[in-house]
């Protein structure tokens, strides 16, 4: 299917623009359109869809929730939501999604239909939200949850990435050192030894070679670091790969307790809006799963799924699995035995999103030192490796 940008009129005469993505050509765009009594004025083609071509943020999809919550909320119809929303977003590729959106909507299908082109924009759990609303006639209940559950993870999101801002420019500022102590301090170094025949020991030799090849074949070097990152990029597209690299992560040095932190929650809060809005267990366990991004949840989902089935309480079946703390535990226990399981479970994301804070602050009090400490070594040594000769050329002379 090809991808068309339009301007068509409707049966008063206005004028509106839009994006149609099922449609071969020109002539069936027409046909598609008089089906809501409407005239196409022009049509481009577009090289690419919008689902494609976007950079849209996860805090403009929840603001869109939000927004779409409210006048839904108020009596508007959809496609009123949907045309109000185009006008008001100023991302071009977000007005095209929005605009396809709408244009499907007035062709009969359903929110969720229409918005499930563009999973990699809309995650499972939205689009299952929304499949719980359109249900239950509560479409603007579960936006408005959406919108609150997106704002969260995106909150969530910026303070893993504003914390470790610090220790990462103290890494980049690491590495730019230590290229121009080899790029240009050393070679200075190298032409007094070669000029004064002094015999180099080990360790400067080898700092030597280090700085050859960086300065006299740094296209090596660049070839070596972009075709290792292709194939490590290649290589996690693997499932055995991504298997193996999702287990990683829950069990790597240092980071492993933040790790299964961040998977947990994001998993118990998808599992408790879904279940709270009437999406039955077994299919909340499977988009919970999904949206996780974890191989591991992915497992352990699947065997809760298993256990629903069988009848078996969710507490106790959390209880299986050490990646759940026991706050979780005890509090899906409580939940069950009053008829309150998605609240409970909600407090207790709530609860193991503040230990994430005080994790990542832990975290940074170690790292920052620890950083200093080895880029300080690092640099240490370097100077040693270049000094050597000097101490031993020195000694020859007395």
């Amino acid at each position: 299917m090809t991808a068309y940008q339009y301007v068509a009129k409707d049966g008063t005469g206005k004028k509106f623009t839009g994006l149609y993505t099922e449609v071969n050509n020109i002539a069936a765009l027409r046909k598609e359109l008089a089906k809501i009594g409407c005239v196409l004025v022009r049509a481009r083609r577009k090289k690419g869809s919008a689902a494609k071509r976007r950079r849209i943020k996860r805090s403009e999809v929840a603001t869109f929730a939000y927004k779409f919550a409210g006048m839904y909320s108020a009596g508007l119809s959809i496609v009123s939501c949907l045309e109000t929303l185009e006008e008001q977003t100023e991302n071009q590729a977000f007005k095209d999604v929005i605009a396809d959106i709408k244009q499907s909507i007035q062709t009969g299908s359903s929110l969720k239909n229409a918005c499930e082109k563009y999973k990699n924009l809309f995650s499972g759990f939205f689009l299952g939200m929304i499949e719980a609303g359109e249900a239950s006639g509560k479409l603007g209940k579960t936006l408005d949850i959406s919108a609150a559950y997106l704002e969260k993870q995106a909150e969530i999101k910026r303070k893993v990435t504003s914390a470790f801002a610090y220790p990462v420019i103290v890494a980049i500022m690491c590495f730019v050192v230590i290229g121009f102590l080899l790029i240009f301090v050393i070679p200075i170094f190298m032409k007094l030894y070669k000029q004064a025949h002094v015999l180099l020991p080990l360790p400067t030799r080898i700092l030597v070679g280090v700085s050859s090849m960086i300065t006299q074949q740094w296209w090596a070097v660049i070839i070596v670091i972009v075709a290792g990152v292709i194939t490590g990029r290649w290589l996690l597209k693997k499932p055995q790969a991504q298997v193996w690299w999702d287990s990683f992560k829950l069990n790597m040095p240092v980071f492993a307790k933040l790790n299964r932190m961040l998977v947990v929650s994001h998993f118990t809060r998808t599992f408790a809006m879904l279940a709270s809005v009437g999406v039955p267990l077994i299919k909340a366990l499977e988009v919970a799963s999904m949206v996780a991004h974890n191989h591991k949840l992915t497992e352990i989902a699947e065997e809760l799924q298993q256990e629903v089935k069988a009848g078996n309480a969710i507490a106790k079946s959390l209880k299986s699995y050490a990646i759940f703390p026991p706050i979780i535990v005890q509090l899906a226990a409580s939940g069950e035995q009053v008829g309150q399981l998605p609240e409970m479970l909600n407090k207790g994301t709530d609860i193991l999103d503040k230990d994430i804070d005080r994790t990542i602050n832990a975290l940074l009090i170690k790292l920052e030192p620890a950083l200093t400490i080895i880029m300080g070594l690092i640099v240490g040594l370097i100077l040693i490796g270049a000094y050597l000769p000097m101490f031993d050329y020195m000694g020859h002379l007395q």
